[in-house]
């Protein structure tokens, strides 16, 4: 039986948004919206009685990871596989991927020893990769391997389920005007759907720190420590704490987007100034590539940020959120253990159109 939500009126939206913690209040500018539409876009697919002409568009909006404390029945925490096992099997289907039981991981532990070491020798890795300069009409091409679980619920029984391991490939533009995005947890269509500007209101946002294009990113500072005031100054009042919200929106940099050589080495070590970082000796991103991470707790949340990196290139993998501390959401246990959210970046090249894929090694 497929799970089926209770659905929310605008007014019902606003109540509970009111009582959500900061993590969620207080996302930057258009995505608690972004977020939102993607929940609800999760909520119509499982629940078929649900009007499709009421799916709501994600245009003109950056995808960062899924938000933790989502204001919904089928919260969107996230999953994983565990070593290098993509799950598989029975259970619900949406947009075409499967569901089953949530997969957990051990919770590694922490250090601070040799944690500026690594640091140095990521910021050194990336200052060595090659990023040619985009051309006009080309496109930047991120392709990666997520997973993530959500609350569902079934004969009003709440539990966690994960969707299975799936690519994920999105196209931007150098001024961050035009895009395409294909993940079938997302889109209704296996086509996928668009990105670009102005969104469904005319609005055209300006790029920040926190939905950045490949232009804005290209003129920002590589200097570590006015790198990491602007960041703070941009994120400020978002997240839970100021210091865990620039980590956050360091590690969504990391990600998905294209940065200059300089600029992504400039990250790491400005990450090395935030209070509460460490390093986890052992992680392994989504495809169950093994490495170490740098990693820092969100208190509130009870969840940890780890960046994972291969243990001897130190070139970034990608990244994942390990629940440290059991919380409750929405009367659902999140368990230590639980990966909330994971990723492995595959591919990050540029490309000559939309929807246009580089060819792979053999």
């Amino acid at each position: 039986m497929k799970a089926i939500p209770t659905p929310q009126s605008p007014a019902e939206w606003e109540e509970r948004a009111a009582l959500l913690p900061r993590t969620a209040r207080d996302l930057p500018a258009g995505r608690h919206q972004f977020h939102r539409e993607r929940l609800m876009a999760h909520i119509q697919r499982d629940e078929s009685t649900m009007a499709a002409a009421a799916r709501p568009k994600t245009r003109g909006l950056r995808l960062p990871r899924p938000a933790f404390a989502l204001p919904a029945m089928a919260l969107a925490v996230a999953g994983t596989v565990v070593a290098g096992t993509a799950l598989t099997g029975g259970g619900a289907r949406s947009g075409g991927v499967a569901t089953g039981p949530v997969l957990t991981t051990l919770v590694g532990t922490t250090t601070t020893k040799g944690l500026p070491q690594l640091l140095d020798q990521a910021s050194t890795a990336a200052g060595k990769e090659t990023h040619p300069t985009i051309k006009p009409g080309q496109y930047v091409y991120i392709e990666s391997k997520t997973a993530n679980t959500f609350v569902k619920t079934v004969d009003n029984q709440s539990s966690l389920a994960s969707y299975a391991l799936h690519p994920r490939q999105i196209w931007q533009s150098p001024d961050g005007t035009r895009g395409w995005l294909i993940d079938p947890t997302v889109n209704e269509d296996s086509n996928g759907e668009t990105l670009s500007l102005p969104d469904e209101q005319g609005n055209t946002p300006k790029a920040g720190v926190g939905h950045p294009s490949y232009d804005f990113l290209a003129q920002l500072t590589t200097d570590p420590d006015k790198l990491l005031k602007l960041i703070y100054k941009e994120t400020k009042g978002q997240g839970n704490t100021p210091d865990q919200q620039a980590f956050t929106t360091i590690g969504d940099l990391l990600t998905e987007s294209y940065l200059p050589a300089e600029l992504y080495s400039a990250l790491f070590k400005a990450a090395a100034k935030i209070p509460g970082v460490v390093m986890v000796n052992d992680a392994q991103d989504a495809i169950g590539r093994r490495g170490v991470a740098v990693a820092r707790l969100d208190e509130t949340s009870g969840a940890r940020m780890e960046w994972i990196f291969d243990k001897k290139t130190h070139v970034f993998l990608g990244d994942r959120t390990v629940q440290v501390k059991k919380v409750y959401e929405y009367g659902v246990a999140v368990k230590p253990g639980t990966v909330r959210y994971t990723s492995a970046i595959t591919k990050r090249t540029i490309v000559d159109g939309m929807k246009q894929a580089p060819a792979h090694n053999s």
